[in-house]
């Protein structure tokens, strides 16, 4: 990897980001509307202070995803791709200089919709709120890597939708929103221990509700299985769609 071309890559991405109006929306106001319609639901309260942690690992999660995912999926279809391939850009490069301009934009997206969770909606949590944006960028990076992995298998953005049933559906429902991971029949807790978004909700739950929350390990093991997805996506991406 070349530090100055990954610099460019994410440098171009920004600049694509910049004119894209819709995208940015999505990315960086969709989960904080999101969140304040839970706590509409809700009317805020005990319910909403409870799930509203879990909610703010997954929506950040769920959209970069998507949006990562589509937007590979087009410099391959594109043909993009495969021109900055001829040159000396690399896999890693390319995937690198993405993840670190998701990167960016996931950090913006964590303190706007922490900043609304704690600030506008009274989102209460024993740990200090500096550690709740940190691991919501951790978890918004986990859907950026992901996203780059699985941009490599579909040919279509309806494919990639495809994946989401496959891939994101399952996480959402073991992660210990729903039922505690504990709780879980054994197959099934076996399962969510190792699927990465578990680690993402336990981090939340854990600055929830401990005054001094020990999430460094769950982190390290989300940032971890980020690191393993943008090396299996650099082995296994496609120069172009055929």
């Amino acid at each position: 990897m070349t530090p100055r071309i990954t610099l460019a890559t994410a440098a171009r991405v920004l600049n694509q980001l910049r004119h894209d109006p819709r995208t940015i929306a999505l990315m960086l106001v969709v989960p904080s509307l999101l969140l304040t319609l839970l706590w509409w639901m809700y009317d805020g309260g005990a319910v909403f202070d409870r799930i509203g942690p879990a909610l703010l690992a997954i929506f950040p999660f769920l959209v970069m995803f998507l949006v990562t995912s589509i937007a590979t999926l087009r410099e391959r279809t594109s043909g993009t791709l495969e021109r900055l391939l001829s040159m000396p850009t690399g896999k890693f490069d390319f995937l690198a200089g993405y993840a670190l301009a998701f990167g960016l934009v996931a950090l913006v997206q964590a303190l706007i919709t922490a900043s609304v969770a704690i600030g506008l909606l009274d989102l209460n949590t024993a740990g200090p709120a500096w550690l709740l944006i940190a691991v919501a960028v951790f978890d918004a990076l986990l859907g950026v890597a992901l996203g780059l992995f699985v941009s490599a298998f579909a040919s279509t953005e309806f494919q990639v939708v495809q994946f989401m049933p496959a891939l994101i559906v399952p996480q959402f429902l073991l992660c210990g929103l729903l039922v505690p991971r504990d709780q879980l029949p054994d197959v099934l807790e076996a399962v969510s221990n190792v699927l990465p978004l578990s680690y993402a909700v336990d981090a939340m739950s854990e600055v929830q509700t401990s005054t001094d929350p020990q999430v460094w390990g769950q982190i390290g093991i989300v940032l971890g299985f980020s690191v393993v997805l943008l090396a299996l996506g650099a082995a296994t991406l496609r120069r172009r769609t055929p």
